[in-house]
Formats: C-alpha cells, structure tokens, sequence
C-alpha cells in the first residue's frame, strides 16, 4: 500500500517521516508547567495518523482526555543532510496546516516515567492535515497568524514569529541527525491554548494565506 500523499503540492509528494517539535512556544511550554527548551523538541508520528480536511479524529478508549494543538506544517521537496540555516527554504516544497492531537494523560503518565510520547502523539487519525501551498506562495512563514476553533469559539492564536526555534533553525538542525528527504513533514509546534476535544466537536485550524482544515471528532 503506498503512502498517503501531501494534498495541494504537484508534482504528488508520498508522506514519508512525521517530524514533531515540542514546546516551540514559550507560552504553549508554560501552560504545561514544562521548561522551555534551549534545543529543538524532536518527535515522530506514524504514517496511520495522517488524515486530511473533512475527516474525522478517532478518540481511543485508551485516553480520556485528549487535546487539540494547531501547528504551520512544512513539506520537504528534496534531500538533504546538515543543511545551513542559509540554505534551508530551498529544501521545502510548501506549507499547510496541521493538528497534533495528543492523548495528554497518557503523555503526562510517559513523562512521569521518563518513557516516550510515541502512544501519546501516534494514535491512528491524531496528525489531520490541510491542503498544502506552494514556497512562493508564502514569502515569509516565520510571521503568519494561526487559530484554531472548536464548535466557533477560540481556543488557540498565535503567529509563528514566537516561535523559539524558527522554521530554518529546524531544518538545520533536524537534518543534523536525520537525512530529511521529498515527502518529510515537519509539524513547527503550537502556541498556547491547547484544551481537550469530546465526541461532536468540531475544530477549524486556520492560517494568513493557508486553506482552513476542518475535522470532526467520533469516538471509537
């Protein structure tokens, strides 16, 4: 079966590695009662987490409380290793919205145990991601507007420029251990206001320039 491809981008890019940054809002780590970092916060999503605009996040029985977090996603368009910070946007192919859900008290029990996040973050249908845009088509993704809604009300808004680590600092330094390569995403972190999401919510992430990505939520 091949792999669920980035909607919006041509020519089609196949999804490959799922990079997540934590904490890349100092207000999203405060809020958490977590310290802020001085390097980037990487993790992974499985491939089974993606789904797109209109569909539905699947709550799991395993976790009763599970939280929204909208995040600009970047798409990587061509291979690279230890990439300059100079020359990072000539690696990503676009832009579009994302959703990191998170199982909180599953991720909470983890970090008591210093485990990691791996069940917390990669639940099937937990990375739910827009129509992507083209590079040209957004001349400066460190300063856009991001929100998120759930059922019309406002629970997150934020603008990337306070982001800790910006986008070229996490391609640099992802690419410092990892080869990134033509279908990579990288969800750059969510600002502050995360909450949890029940059965019949319905969230709407949106973004300066991006298409808005709309998901309903349905329990197992």
């Amino acid at each position: 079966m091949m792999n669920p491809t980035i909607p919006g981008l041509t020519p089609a890019l196949a999804i490959r590695s799922i990079y997540c940054i934590g904490r890349n809002y100092v207000d999203h780590a405060k809020e958490l009662d977590n310290p802020v970092p001085t390097q980037p916060m990487v993790f992974l999503k499985p491939i089974g987490s993606i789904c797109y605009n209109n569909d539905e996040i699947v709550l799991p029985g395993k976790s009763k409380d599970v939280h929204h977090e909208v995040e600009l996603v970047v798409a990587i368009g061509k291979k690279g290793k230890n990439i300059s910070k100079n020359n990072a946007f000539e690696y990503v192919a676009g832009y579009g919205l994302g959703i990191d859900v998170t199982a909180r008290d599953i991720q909470q029990k983890a970090k008591e145990k210093g485990h990691p996040w791996s069940v917390a973050k990669g639940f099937d249908t937990f990375a739910p991601i827009g129509t992507f845009i083209e590079t040209k088509s957004l001349s400066n993704p460190d300063n856009i507007d991001l929100s998120l809604t759930v059922n019309g009300e406002v629970r997150q808004s934020g603008n990337t420029r306070d982001m800790i680590f910006s986008i070229s600092t996490l391609i640099s330094y992802i690419s410092s251990i990892f080869t990134l390569y033509p279908g990579d995403l990288i969800f750059t972190g969510t600002p502050s206001g995360v909450s949890a999401i029940n059965k019949g919510d319905q969230m709407v992430a949106s973004a300066e320039y991006l298409d808005t990505l709309t998901v309903s939520v349905v329990s197992e």
